[in-house]
This record gives C-alpha cells, sequence and structure tokens, in this order.
C-alpha cells in the first residue's frame, strides 16, 4: 500500500516571530490548498518564553525577568499555558480538519497526531505511553488550570515516560486546518522556568516547583548517554511518519513565500498589540 506523502520543513532556529509567523502561514497556505499537510521541525534563537493566545500576561508574566534573561517573548495562535523554548525539538502539525484520518473531535485529533511523538519517543528507547485525566479533580484542572507553567498543567493524552510529562502541545483550528504545535524537551532549566512568572507569594512558587519535578521531566534526565538535537530530530521524524503512517518528503519555501512570512512576522507576532493584548 502506497503511504500519503506530507511536506517536511527543517527551519532550524529562528526567531519566536518567525517561528510563529511561519506556522500560521502553513495554515493559511495549506487551507487554500497551496501545500500538501505539513509536518515541521524547528528550535528558538534567541530561546523564547511563548505564551497561550488566552493567557493574561500583567497578571501572569514577569516581563522584568523574561528580559533580564535575556529571552525572547511571543503569544502564539493557539492556547496552552506559558513555555520556555530552550533546549528542545519544537514539531508543528499542519493538516486539513476533513483529512481522513483526522477525528473531529479536538482531543481525538490531539491523540492521533501525538502517535508520531509517542513513536519517537520510542526510537530513542524510551517508554513512553498516553495518560489521560482520571479523577474529577484532573479533569477540572484541564478546565481551570492552576499554574501558568504549561508542563505543570494536565491535558487530554499526555505523553509520559516513568509518571512524568514529557511533552507539551498545543492546538488551534482555523480556516478548516488543524495546528497543533508543541515542545519535546531536551534540557530544563527549573530555575530559569520558575523565574518567569508571578506568584500569590514566594511559598507558593515554592510548592509549584517542587511538585513541578514530579510532573514533568526532560528526556536526558532519563537518557544515558544524553540525547542530541540530531539525535532527536530524526528519531522523530522516523516517529511522525511511523505514527501517521506517512512518507516525509522536504519542503523549501521559495523567496516569496518567505517574504510573506518575514512581513507576516514584523506586521503581527513582533508587535505589542498581539502580544500584550491580554
Amino acid at each position: 500500500m502506497i503511504k500519503e506523502v506530507w511536506n517536511f520543513i527543517d527551519s532550524g532556529f529562528c526567531s519566536p516571530s518567525f517561528n510563529m509567523a511561519l506556522d500560521e502561514a502553513l495554515l493559511e497556505w495549506h487551507s487554500e490548498g497551496k501545500i500538501e499537510p505539513t509536518i515541521r521541525f524547528y528550535g528558538w534563537n534567541p530561546p523564547t518564553l511563548s505564551v497561550g493566545y488566552f493567557q493574561k500576561i500583567e497578571k501572569e508574566i514577569d516581563l522584568e525577568a523574561v528580559k533580564k534573561a535575556g529571552l525572547g517573548f511571543v503569544r502564539r495562535p493557539t492556547g496552552g499555558r506559558g513555555v520556555l523554548h530552550d533546549q528542545e525539538l519544537t514539531y508543528s502539525v499542519i493538516v486539513s480538519e476533513k483529512h481522513p484520518k483526522m477525528p473531529m473531535s479536538v482531543t481525538e485529533a490531539y491523540r492521533v497526531i501525538s502517535e508520531g511523538i509517542l513513536e519517537g519517543f520510542r526510537f530513542l528507547g524510551l517508554d513512553a505511553y498516553f495518560a489521560i485525566p482520571k479523577t474529577e479533580a484532573e479533569k477540572e484542572d484541564i478546565k481551570n488550570p492552576r499554574s501558568s507553567v504549561c508542563f505543570d498543567s494536565p491535558s487530554w493524552y499526555e505523553l509520559v515516560v516513568e509518571g512524568r510529562k514529557v511533552a507539551g502541545s498545543a492546538q488551534t483550528r482555523q480556516k478548516g486546518v488543524i495546528l497543533q504545535h508543541g515542545s519535546i524537551l531536551l534540557e530544563l532549566d527549573e530555575d530559569l522556568l520558575f523565574s518567569l512568572f508571578k506568584y500569590p507569594n514566594d511559598r507558593v512558587k515554592e510548592r509549584l516547583k517542587r511538585n513541578f519535578k514530579n510532573k514533568a521531566v526532560a528526556i536526558n534526565e532519563l537518557k544515558t548517554p544524553p540525547v542530541s538535537f540530531a539525535e532527536a530530530w530524526e528519531a522523530f521524524r522516523k516517529g511522525f511518519e511511523k505514527g501517521l503512517n506517512i512518507s516525509l518528503k522536504p519542503y523549501s519555501l521559495s523567496d516569496e513565500q518567505l517574504a510573506y512570512v518575514e512581513k507576516l512576522a514584523k506586521e503581527k507576532y513582533e508587535s505589542d498589540q498581539w502580544n500584550f493584548k491580554r
């Protein structure tokens, strides 16, 4: 049986505004029938704090700490909580809502797409699995997260290794297209991460930080010798091919497409109106 061919874009380490603009542009182009379903891998230069579409910046984020740490800052077009993008592989998946493999339910589509990430962890020799919230308290925490930190908040079909979350993802649906993107952590600086958010008091901050160690883990806390970015890149590329039963072909942006993304990055994702609107 011939496998469906999807585009694969390796855009390397880009600015926060370019990263979000390219994800948005890919969604738009796919909705217009200009490109096939696409998987993209990327990194961040500089390391960046991204916040979810609905997050309230003034209430939740310590912008002075973000600036002091020399981090980039951007609001995502997807929901979810704050994510520190540093030593990680970031992925995005762009596919039509009407694609025969995509369930209509947001959570079920999330599960199908995340099969690719699941298989990537398995290619690295990690026994990853999906965990779902079981108690009413956990389900309520999804609706009303108590923490502003992505990896500290539960979600449906979380990817877990040894009981701890190993990838954080968010999804949006616009123009009939699903955009799901997320972080696969190689390393995590917890002190830096927890310095970027506001808390009612230091006691709450320390409690959340302590609890966090039981909830989330980076790949290289679990692997010896450590996994390099290149090794993760290859494992998750193969993982998406296996998990979604597709074949990936390299895709490069034309000069015209690149110019469009750069314009969108500057006009939207670098603007205070977008980043600080809530």
